[in-house]
């Protein structure tokens, strides 16, 4: 037993011995330092990649929550500056005035400024200056009314009508006379009929009047005034032997968007409104409107022409109501009434057109119109625009005229 113990104990001595005959201490002790050198480094490299990826959360994060923080700022910055718009909007609407689409009280007032200092202001002048209503004071606003050209005829009328009316009212002092001389131009300028015919259609509307009173144009302009109220519109270019007229129609209606019926100039006047009829039937037109010739200066030729065309519309638009309106030049005053008179003897005129008021300081021409011709102003145009031919009425006339 000894003897294998002792074997096994000399051959562990070789073993060790081989060991270290190969492998000195110093090797050993290399390697192993070597070997730790390479965990050290391995470890120092995990270490640096744990360091990067916990930066790189960290900057992730405080980005995110810079981000937040900022985003908040942000749309508290425009909800501020939504505010401080809105407070700015609001204090230009209450010190700047916005410009507004005017009424048409205010374009006629507007238009009618060259008379209101012609009448209005000698008025007010007149009344102040006065205190007891006498004769005196009466025939001074005749006087007034004269030179406002409304004529002697109808200015007798107005005088004697606001003289009774005062009695009757029993009113003395002259400061309360111009609301007595306003009811009194009201009821003057009143007439049973003072819409245009085309509310029950179909309708016919002839337009008269000397050239240059502004005939073609008031056509347009009521042709839009009639499409603005929903009305469909036809239009006829009956006044074929005026250079240009048809084109002049054609422009007012591609304007309005309305169609014209025309044939070239010189054509039979009665020829093209014969088309004109038989069109706004097939196309069921509620207004057909007329252009028709302005040559005064020779009645007879006239007349005959007009006879005609009315034949034609009695024959094939019997079921049309018919309108008869005359295009009178606010600018000529009494001429007006002189042309109005001779136009009533060529055929039966149902209303007046009154243009370009606002050029003249005779606008009491509206006046005189209404009652030396018994006929009503239904239209009257107190500017160059398309829309400032409108109805007239009485009332707002007064008023802007004597004002409110």
């Amino acid at each position: 037993m000894f003897k294998k113990l002792f074997g096994k104990k000399e051959k562990k001595e070789e073993v060790n011995d081989e060991i270290e005959g190969q492998f000195s201490n110093d090797e050993i002790e290399a390697e192993l330092e070597a070997e730790l050198n390479d965990t050290n480094s391995n470890v120092e490299e995990v270490i640096e990649e744990i360091k990067e990826e916990v930066i790189e959360e960290i900057k992730e994060e405080v980005i995110e929550e810079i981000k937040e923080e900022t985003h908040d700022v942000i749309v508290e910055t425009e909800d501020v500056i939504e505010e401080v718009q809105e407070d700015i909007e609001e204090f230009v609407e209450k010190v700047v005035e916005k410009p507004k689409k005017k009424s048409f009280f205010a374009k006629l007032q507007d238009g009618l400024l060259k008379t209101q200092k012609n009448f209005t202001d000698k008025i007010d002048n007149l009344i102040n200056n006065y205190g007891k209503i006498d004769e005196e004071l009466l025939e001074e606003i005749e006087e007034i009314l004269v030179m406002a050209d409304v004529g002697m005829s109808t200015t007798m009328d107005i005088i004697d009508k606001l003289r009774d009316e005062l009695t009757l009212r029993k009113i003395t002092d002259s400061k309360d006379v111009k609301p007595v001389l306003k009811d009194v131009l009201v009821e003057m300028m009143t007439h049973e009929e003072p819409d245009l015919r085309v509310d029950n259609p179909p309708s016919i509307v002839f337009v008269i009047g000397v050239n240059g009173a502004g005939k073609t144009t008031s056509i347009g302009k009521i042709t839009n005034l009639l499409k603005k109220e929903g009305k469909e519109v036809l239009l006829a270019a009956a006044d074929t032997f005026r250079a240009a007229a048809i084109d002049q129609l054609k422009v007012w209606g591609d304007r309005s968007g309305v169609e014209v019926i025309a044939q070239s100039e010189g054509s039979d006047p009665a020829a093209v409104v014969y088309d004109a009829v038989h069109a706004a039937r097939s196309r069921n037109a509620e207004v057909l409107i007329v252009d028709t010739a302005g040559r005064l200066h020779n009645k007879k030729n006239l007349m005959k022409e007009l006879e005609k065309v009315f034949k034609v519309v009695e024959r094939e638009y019997p079921a049309a109501e018919k309108e008869v309106l005359l295009v009178l030049d606010g600018t000529t005053g009494q001429n007006a009434i002189q042309q109005a008179k001779l136009f009533k003897e060529v055929t039966p005129i149902s209303g007046i057109v009154l243009t370009k008021l606002d050029g003249s300081a005779k606008g009491g021409a509206v006046l005189a119109v209404n009652h030396e011709l018994n006929i009503p102003v239904k239209l009257i145009g107190v500017g160059e625009g398309i829309d400032d031919l409108q109805r007239f009425d009485p009332r707002s006339f007064a008023e802007a005229l004597l004002g409110e």
